[in-house]
């Protein structure tokens, strides 16, 4: 299915969305059936928090990713629960802001440190903002429960696909790879060489570890490895074949379709190209003209003519193409202490708002706090607008089924769609997904006994806590995006500048890391723009509307342009990759320069 020449529509998440009403409805029916109805809704907490982390990743990721976050809400949950026993209201304020602190001083570390960080924070509120008789250990353990039934609905499948992910990550570049090929010589050239970029980055994250495990190469998982191996080296031969800038006949274009369906023939290769019907691309004397004349078509069908046509003689041996993608940190410490600091600060003065409006059960506004606060996540403007309209939306749901009916199985029944909305959310936009956590937590804090109609309150609250969140970021970190956007840019140029100096003397193994670690870091720059772009700034600073941003993104598209001059070069295209063009394009890629 595709909206436009290659561009794919993503796939509804239908298997996730069942996953997600069932981790979420479970619990709720064992508890209304046993009377522990309680323990349930905690458990149906941890299950709502899973929900939004269960990804599409590999299941090891999956599984890590759920356990790290897991246990950093049933510590939020234990601090703020203890916090709240103790009685004094100011006990419940230093928890909510020592876990903000600390929060905020890992979030930005990475993608797993900032997904603990959050529920870290978001456990503390939950525990510190809602009474729950009973022994002490029972919230931290029930949340842990529900948690553990989405990690064992995630998990589940690897019994029996198990590396299904890897191969549809990999088969994915090589779609990508073919579409770049159909559009080279259109304007669409340099977009769908960033979606094979993008691919490539995927199938490298999936990939993971196995790319150093080869102890068992003719494993399942060891064709995918030698299929990402040559993906990594179609990608180069490809990058050549779209600089050179001509359009190339469909038995060209539907090599890598067809090296796919060889190389991984128990993956589904039927569905993903008619390549057996087409001819093989000529090696040999015989030849035509294109081949002849293009020195990256002939590199294609070397390419293919090893890693399908002799693969038995590649499969002994490893190729060492399949590098690590290296590792930039989102911000420096003075960045990770202002943002902790920051977030502190609109915690407190959300508790501060949460006790003045509503006493002890206003947990909501540093909950959205937390929610919303998170630069790495996307710009914050727009979190905050889609998190207002997502909650809008959802207390108009949620409060159009209770208007209709209060009956428990009806609400649970409600819960489970709502529930299955979110998964679906997660993998496509942030307003869907707080829609449904909106209307879920509508029913789970009603199911505590806080039976008062807050739907407007709600919305207020929501609104006052992205107030408070854009007024502090903008007032005191207006320029936290561009610095992101030049830090990145400037270690992406870098990278580039490394592979067009070392690749001509480098080995292969060598070759191939330099053009990953270039074309990698100018597509997180790119984002990282694109991210500046979305956040307006100071006038006269380097805001999301600072001139410099236009600036950094022809630098990366020309960088971007260099690496493709280059790696032509590498496959043999010297008629079309001399020596002064590559230096011009070196001069436009340098900043100010």
């Amino acid at each position: 299915m595709k909206a436009s020449r290659g561009a794919p529509l993503t796939p509804v998440p239908l298997a996730a969305a069942a996953r997600g009403a069932v981790a979420l409805a479970v619990p709720l029916l064992v508890g209304v059936r046993t009377g522990a109805v309680i323990p349930a809704v905690i458990a149906g907490i941890g299950a709502l928090w899973g929900v939004s982390q269960d990804g599409p990743d590999p299941y090891r990721l999956r599984v890590r990713r759920l356990g790290c976050m897991g246990g950093s809400a049933a510590l939020g949950l234990l601090a703020g629960e203890l916090a709240l026993r103790c009685g004094p209201p100011a006990a419940v304020t230093v928890c909510l802001g020592a876990t903000a602190l600390l929060a905020g001083a890992v979030s930005l570390r990475g993608r797993l440190a900032s997904v603990s960080g959050m529920h870290l924070l978001l456990g503390a509120t939950v525990g510190s903002g809602i009474p729950v008789p009973g022994p002490w250990w029972q919230p931290p353990l029930a949340l842990l429960a529900g948690v553990a039934l989405v990690v064992v609905l995630s998990a589940t499948p690897w019994l029996w696909r198990r590396h299904a992910i890897e191969r549809a990550a990999v088969v994915a570049v090589y779609r990508a790879a073919s579409e770049a090929l159909s559009a080279a010589g259109s304007p669409e050239a340099e977009a769908a060489r960033r979606r094979l970029t993008a691919a490539l980055d995927d199938a490298h994250q999936v990939m993971g570890r196995h790319l150093t495990d080869r102890d068992r190469p003719r494993t399942e998982l060891g064709a995918v490895r030698e299929a990402f191996d040559a993906a990594v080296r179609l990608g180069e031969v490809t990058s050549a074949l779209v600089w050179e800038g001509r359009p190339l006949p469909r038995r060209v274009t539907d090599v890598p379709l067809l090296m796919a369906a060889r190389l991984l023939p128990d993956g589904g290769a039927a569905s993903v190209s008619p390549a057996a019907d087409l001819p093989e691309p000529a090696t040999g004397p015989g030849a035509d003209s294109c081949d002849t004349v293009s020195p990256g078509v002939r590199a294609l069908s070397e390419l293919y003519a090893e890693s399908v046509l002799h693969a038995e003689s590649v499969r002994g041996r490893p190729s060492g193409v399949a590098v690590r993608l290296p590792a930039y940190p989102w911000h420096g410490r003075a960045a990770q202490a202002r943002y902790a600091a920051l977030l502190t600060v609109c915690v407190l003065v959300a508790q501060l708002c949460a006790v003045l409006l509503h006493g002890p059960r206003g947990y909501w506004l540093p909950m959205t706090v937390a929610f919303v606060y998170k630069p790495d996540f996307g710009p914050v403007p727009r979190r905050a607008l889609h998190r207002c309209a997502g909650t809008v939306v959802g207390v108009a749901a949620i409060g159009t089924v209770t208007l209709l009916t209060t009956d428990t199985l009806v609400l649970i029944g409600a819960v489970a769609a709502f529930g299955a909305l979110m998964a679906v959310g997660v993998r496509h936009h942030y307003a869907l997904a707080t829609t449904g956590l909106t209307a879920v937590v509508f029913v789970l804090v009603d199911m505590l006994g806080d039976h008062r109609a807050l739907y407007s309150a709600r919305i207020l609250d929501t609104a006052l806590a992205a107030a408070i969140v854009l007024v502090a970021h903008f007032a005191l970190w207006p320029d936290s995006a561009a610095g992101r956007a030049a830090a990145q840019t400037e270690a992406a140029l870098a990278a580039a500048h490394r592979y067009r100096d070392l690749a001509a003397d480098a080995t292969p193994t060598q070759r191939h890391a330099l053009r990953r670690s270039a074309y990698h870091r100018l597509a997180e720059a790119r984002r990282a723009v694109a991210h500046a772009h979305g956040e307006p700034g100071r006038p006269g600073r380097m805001g999301g509307r600072d001139r410099r941003l236009p600036d950094q993104a022809d630098a990366i598209a020309s960088a971007e342009r260099l690496c493709d001059a280059v790696s032509a070069r590498n496959v043999g295209a010297r008629r079309a990759a001399a020596a002064l063009p590559v230096r011009r394009c070196t001069g436009a890629c340098a900043m100010g320069g």
